[in-house]
């Protein structure tokens, strides 16, 4: 397959697969993780009552799933920090973010046209993850089907998944906002891709890996992209997952609808009955008195 510049799909996919994501595209994974951060209550005050917190969970949203999936391996969690050159330019990101002057960095790439760029150049970071992760459980467990497909959703996630722990840096706690509980698009997606990858690894899915990282690439960018310029909240699977979910796991609302009918069914027996019970004990009162 060509296309219209007569160069070979599965060229363009090769040498899409082998375009480095350092310093380029980590970058922009970087810039869109911490304006992320930036977003959430309280995280502008707490940078300035406490910066190393503030530092802390900023590294958190940038390599909390190389953490939370080497613990997962039984490897040193802390090993990120062995990458120089990445910690240096997230936390000059950070700073920037926080600290520049009249919020100028900030208000630049925070800029919507701007933030798309970086948006999708954080997807390329993201598949990449997720293939990878895949591929590095492969290497210590070739049977392990699911630690493959566990391992590279969590590389995809990214602080999705820890984002309790990154709350308790900055003082909240809550439960409630579990990722696994309500999973965003980008959880899920990660989820889909690393099944996609553990597949194509195992040999069961006949596609080469530089055209799975294109095509979902390609997925994922157009989208993040779409969703964060419409300031969408609905994910592109709702509609699948509305048709297959009812099927196959049952209908929360139809059960929920069930609680309330029975709930007043009840009612209406209990009363019926305590009525029927009043009525007879008014009848041998009156038949006593009789008497």
């Amino acid at each position: 397959m060509e296309l219209a510049g007569g160069l070979p799909l599965g060229e363009l996919a090769a040498a899409f697969a082998r375009v480095p994501v350092f310093p380029l595209f980590e970058l922009g994974y970087f810039l869109v993780s911490i304006l992320y951060l930036k977003y959430e209550p309280g995280a502008v005050e707490i940078s300035r009552r406490s910066p190393v917190a503030s530092w802390l969970s900023a590294m958190l949203h940038c390599f909390g799933s190389y953490i939370l999936a080497d613990a997962l391996l039984g490897e040193a969690p802390i090993d990120f920090l062995s990458n120089n050159s990445s910690v240096l330019l997230a936390t000059t990101v950070w700073y920037l973010i926080f600290f520049c002057p009249m919020n100028l960095f900030y208000k630049c790439v925070s800029f919507l046209p701007v933030k798309l760029i970086f948006v999708a150049m954080k997807e390329v970071v993201r598949v990449r993850k997720i293939a990878a992760g895949v591929y590095h459980a492969h290497h210590h467990y070739h049977q392990g089907w699911f630690i493959m497909v566990v391992i590279g959703w969590v590389k995809g996630s990214g602080i999705a998944l820890v984002s309790n722990f990154e709350q308790l840096l900055r003082g909240i706690w809550k439960p409630e906002t579990n990722e696994v509980l309500h999973m965003s698009f980008p959880t899920k997606a990660s989820l889909y891709g690393a099944i996609l990858f553990t597949l194509q690894q195992t040999h069961w899915l006949p596609i080469s890996k530089d055209n799975l990282i294109f095509f979902f690439t390609m997925f994922m960018i157009v989208c993040k992209v779409f969703m964060t310029a419409t300031h969408s909240h609905t994910s592109p699977f709702a509609p699948l997952e509305g048709f297959l979910c009812p099927v196959l796991f049952g209908s929360v609302s139809s059960e929920n609808n069930n609680h309330p009918h029975d709930y007043h069914e009840s009612s209406h027996d209990t009363s019926a009955k305590s009525k029927e019970e009043l009525n007879e004990g008014t009848r041998k009162r009156k038949a006593k008195k009789a008497e």
